[in-house]
């Protein structure tokens, strides 16, 4: 039988099928590399448009978040007139009696004392001395009633190696290294310094024989506010306690006793993410640094067997009163962070590559979104380029302390931001790293790094004296 159009019926009916037959599907497509070594958009701006500054000079940590109305910019003004305050002992002359009650046990008189315009002092330099840079922490086994770490029962959380007069010095902290010489792949050698840390003269008899001792530096400043506004949930997704992924990158996050709140919190800031904000931060810097009571912190940590300590005068009740603290929170809240520099140079995308290719990025995570945080609407909305993911990551026997704080292991450390790194020769006049300042440059913290970052430190050992300078020459634009 045919059609009107001379097609056998069994033609027809063929055809049709052929028709309605379902295409084979298409073969999958592999998704592109991501590419390194191009800029990115928005590169430059590592705090984001409205917290990045285009300043690369010696107070290039200094700088108010361009954003800020111009009352605002006031607010940052007095904030920093705190910050800069040298503190003295109580009772002052009526001429200083506004910043008195320094003690009467301390470590330094006034916060840019450790943190030189907004960046980090150098750990002691000679054989043997200590600095005020350097502070110890101390606790022994166990765990304190918030959760935290267990005080020495004679000296407290915080080594004093200073008092005011007729109080003893708790102790001296003395630093001894002894050199360790390795090789890169290529056969150059290289030399870390591996510090001790011995306590001397201690004015109440000795430590305790289970005494666990952090040696600390300060940190740079700039951008806090920023990691501040980073919602806890982009945070908490990145954690991976127990390497689902099998990439060998475990973070994890510290939950701390937010004083505020009264209850635990996640930690963001301080070595060990022990800090749950900047106000109890700042507070806790002003008593143990300082040995200034805050209304967040209302008693002096003097121990029972500190009896000149407890009774030495107070600068009042408390001496650092409220509208202080929340002028240094503000102040710490909106210092910006310098603009990116030559992030089109060739060997700069070259490094930035390398960076990723080596598994930097793995915690040292490139970018962050901040979400929005009370009182500060300029911070919100911001993509951020710190290069951390502000977890817990453990770096190693090498470089643990230790003692730990909170959920925080002996071995684990916060990420610590990278965004700016390349301007610490230039704001402080040195380029030591690391929590207790033992690396004396870029490379050498790259090379003291252990356990997760194991595969990352030996891959960068394996580079040639090329590709290691480019990947320095990158850490340096940040």
């Amino acid at each position: 039988m045919r059609t009107r159009h001379g097609w056998t019926l069994a033609a027809a009916l063929a055809l049709l099928a052929v028709a309605c037959r379902e295409e084979p599907p298409s073969p999958p497509t592999e998704e592109p590399p991501v590419r390194w070594d191009v800029v990115e958009p928005g590169e430059v701006l590592s705090g984001g448009e409205a917290g990045t500054v285009t300043h690369s000079g010696a107070q290039a940590f200094a700088q108010a978040l361009p954003a800020l109305t111009l009352e605002r910019r006031s607010g940052f003004v007095s904030g920093r007139g705190v910050f800069e305050i040298d503190w003295v002992p109580a009772p002052a002359s009526s001429s200083r009696a506004d910043r008195d009650g320094l003690g009467p046990l301390f470590h330094a008189v006034a916060c840019i004392s450790c943190h030189p315009a907004n960046g980090r002092a150098a750990p002691p330099d000679e054989p043997g001395s200590t600095g005020e840079a350097l502070l110890v922490r101390l606790s022994i086994p166990g765990t304190a009633s918030n959760g935290g770490p267990l005080p020495e029962p004679t000296y407290g959380d915080q080594l004093q190696p200073k008092g005011i007069p007729g109080v003893p010095a708790e102790a001296q902290v003395v630093v001894r290294h002894t050199s360790r010489t390795s090789t890169f792949a290529d056969g150059e050698t290289f030399t870390l310094q591996v510090p001790e840390y011995v306590l001397e003269a201690p004015a109440h008899g000795p430590f305790h024989p289970d005494t666990m001792l952090s040696p600390r530096l300060a940190q740079p400043l700039h951008g806090l506010g920023l990691l501040a506004a980073v919602p806890e949930e982009k945070v908490l997704e990145w954690a991976d306690p127990d390497d689902a992924n099998g990439d060998g990158i475990s973070g994890r996050p510290n939950r701390v006793w937010s004083v505020r709140q009264g209850k635990q919190v996640l930690g963001r800031f301080g070595w060990k993410a022990n800090q749950p904000d900047l106000e109890q931060q700042n507070a806790g810097a002003f008593l143990g640094d300082m040995g200034l009571t805050t209304p967040l912190f209302s008693e002096q940590p003097c121990t029972l067997a500190e009896q000149a300590c407890g009774d030495a005068p107070s600068g009042g009740a408390p001496e650092v009163e409220s509208h202080r603290l929340a002028a240094l929170t503000f102040y710490t809240h909106v210092a910006a962070v310098p603009a990116r520099r030559d992030v089109d140079a060739p060997r700069v995308l070259q490094g930035k590559a390398i960076f990723h290719r080596v598994g930097c990025a793995g915690c040292h995570r490139p970018t962050l979104t901040t979400g929005t945080l009370e009182g500060y609407p300029e911070l919100a909305g911001q993509t951020l380029r710190p290069y951390t993911d502000l977890l817990l990551h453990d770096l190693g026997e090498e470089l643990a302390d230790g003692r730990p704080d909170f959920e925080a292991s002996g071995r684990e450390w916060r990420t610590a931001p990278l965004w700016g790194i390349g301007l610490t020769a230039t704001v402080n006049g040195h380029t030591r790293l690391l929590h207790d300042g033992r690396a004396r440059s870029l490379m050498e913290a790259i090379l003291w790094h252990g356990g997760e970052a194991e595969a990352s430190r030996e891959a960068v050992r394996q580079l040639s004296k090329e590709e290691r300078e480019a990947l320095l020459t990158f850490l340096e634009s940040l």
